[in-house]
This record gives structure tokens, sequence and C-alpha cells, in this order.
């Protein structure tokens, strides 16, 4: 008696026993006769009776006998592929309309894409009458974005909106975008700078906020109009805001203090946390060749004979432990 029974899967799919592989074995050199093949055989086409051979029955190669039950089962995948396709293609007009009005509609949460993007921007910040709070990582900005930032944020101050705006460390020795925030410090915006921001924001008032939508912020944005979104957002905002400098200029001087030291320290921080030039210089918004000027410069003061010994160093005598020196 045949056990295949025993060993089929869940699906049905037939199963060889172990008694049916060794008559198959053995009718592949002395033939089988009618009666005595195990029933796994059969069923799976391995022995199939031919013309003229009586009580005989003959072995089939496994490639042809796995063709024979496996056709029927590929045109049943064939037709079902081809009425999915047919089911896409009757909901292709559906689903382009129901884009359409999902891109017009005024959604808490939506999409921006390329060209979508400054005129949704445009509109929240004229709209803005109490407050305007951005993030700027990514150190001192393109003189064709501070050109075009400068007529809407001075616009704002005259109409009495509060400005708020958040830079890295780096910006205080980049001369175009610390000749921008002369001009709006001077009417009334406030600007501070810390080592790190978390990405780039825009909160108009408490009500609308923009974030970007992936790595490049000019391809994609989101438009959040959803309170507790947006007020996730202020909070956060709030928190780097208080451990952020302000940007002053002290009387007679033309420029901010530098806070190279603490920069330099934020660069060792890093560099002995395991983070590589390109890490650092994207988290601190400077270039590569900056950050490798840090470090230099850091080695030279304590005497270093490699990173890996400055790393030593720094270490051994708690350096960034201690309070802020020249470093």
């Amino acid at each position: 008696m045949c056990v295949s029974q025993d060993r089929c899967t869940e699906k049905g799919t037939p199963q060889l026993c172990d008694r049916g592989i060794e008559y198959y074995r053995a009718a592949l050199t002395k033939g089988a006769a009618v009666g005595q093949a195990p029933e796994c055989l059969l069923s799976m086409g391995l022995l199939r009776t031919l013309p003229g051979a009586g009580q005989r029955l003959a072995p089939v190669p496994p490639d042809l006998a796995v063709t024979g039950l496996a056709r029927p089962l590929e045109l049943a995948v064939l037709a079902h592929q081809e009425q999915l396709a047919e089911l896409r293609t009757a909901f292709t007009a559906a689903e382009q309309a129901y884009r359409d009005v999902m891109r017009q509609a005024q959604l808490p949460i939506r999409l921006l894409a390329g060209e979508e993007i400054n005129p949704a921007l445009e509109k929240a910040v004229a709209a803005c009458t109490e407050e305007l709070r951005t993030a700027q990582p990514g150190g001192g900005r393109g003189a064709d974005q501070l050109a075009d930032a400068l007529p809407r944020d001075l616009a704002l101050a005259e109409r009495g909106v509060r400005q708020r705006t958040l830079y890295q460390h780096t910006v205080r020795s980049h001369g175009p975008t610390l000749a921008y925030i002369e001009q709006v410090t001077a009417r009334g915006a406030q600007v501070r700078t810390l080592n790190e921001v978390f990405d780039r924001v825009i909160i108009c008032d408490s009500s609308t906020a923009f974030i970007p939508a992936g790595a490049k912020r000019e391809a994609a944005a989101v438009l959040i109009q959803y309170p507790p979104l947006v007020e996730y957002l202020l909070k956060i905002y709030e928190l780097m805001w208080e451990r952020a400098e302000p940007v002053t200029y002290p009387e007679g001087h033309h420029r901010p203090r530098l806070l190279t030291d603490r920069t330099r320290r934020n660069v060792l921080r890093l560099m002995v946390n395991g983070f590589t030039d390109e890490a650092i210089a994207s988290r601190l918004g400077m270039s590569t060749r900056t950050v490798s000027s840090h470090i230099q410069k850091a080695s030279e003061l304590l005497g270093s004979r490699s990173r890996g010994h400055l790393g030593y160093i720094i270490a051994r005598e708690g350096v960034l432990d201690e309070a802020p020196d020249e470093l």
C-alpha cells in the first residue's frame, strides 16, 4: 500500500513515498507490472501504460511527468494574470481622477513635488500674521536663496510678524549669510546658531509647517496643517532654540563671535565617536576640508602623531569633559 498520502503538502501537492522511490528506481531497469505499482507513481505520472505493452508499465522521465501535471496550473496562473491586468486597467481612469482631486484638495498633510513647493510656501508665508520660525541647516545659504529670502523677510518685519531663524555655527564665518542676518536682525528678527540642527523646517504661526520629504529638499516637501503634528514640531523647535547661541554684533565689530573653540570641540566629539569627515561635515554644516583643518589644529595643540593617537589623548586627558578652552 502506498503511504504517500502521509507526505502530501497541505495544498495537496503529490509526494513520493519511500516505497514509491524504490519501486521507481527498480522500474527504470526492469519495468513494472500493472496492479503492483504504488499509487503515488501513477498519480504523479511517473509510470504509465503504453499501447501494445499489455500488463506492463513504462517509467516516464521526471521532467516529462512534471510537465504534464504543471501545464494545467500554468494555464490557470496565466488566466489569473490576464484577469489581474484587466482589473488594474479598469481602475486606471478612476485612480487618475482620485489623484487629481486629492492633489487640489486642502488636506491637512500634503506631499508637494518640485514646482509645487515654492508657490505653497510663498502663500503660507504671505498669510503669516504672528510669527515665522525657520531652521536652516547645512551651513551658509546660497546667494540666490538669500536674495529671494531678504525682500520677503523684510516685508514680514514691516507687517509686524516676528521672525526666528536657526542656523548652524558655521554660518558665523559665511559672509553672504552674515550680511543677510545683519539686515534682518536690524529689523527685529532673532537669529541663533546651534552645533547641529535636526533638519530644515518652516513654521508659519502655529498652524502650517513645511519639512523635507527626502534627501533633496528641492525635490519634495510635506505641507502639514494637522494641529497635533504642527504642535509637535513647535516643541522640537523651542527645545533647539533654548540650546542655541544668539548671533549678536558687538559694538565696533562687523561680525559676531565665531565660536571656533566650541565648533572644534564638536568636530572632535564626533570624530572620537567614529564619524567620518564626510559625516561630520554633513552634521555640522561645513566642508570636509574645514573638518580636517579643525582636527589638524587640535593635533598640533595636543601633540598627537595620528588620529588614533589624538583620540587616545582626548580620552586620557578628558579634553572633551573640561570647560571650553583654547583648543
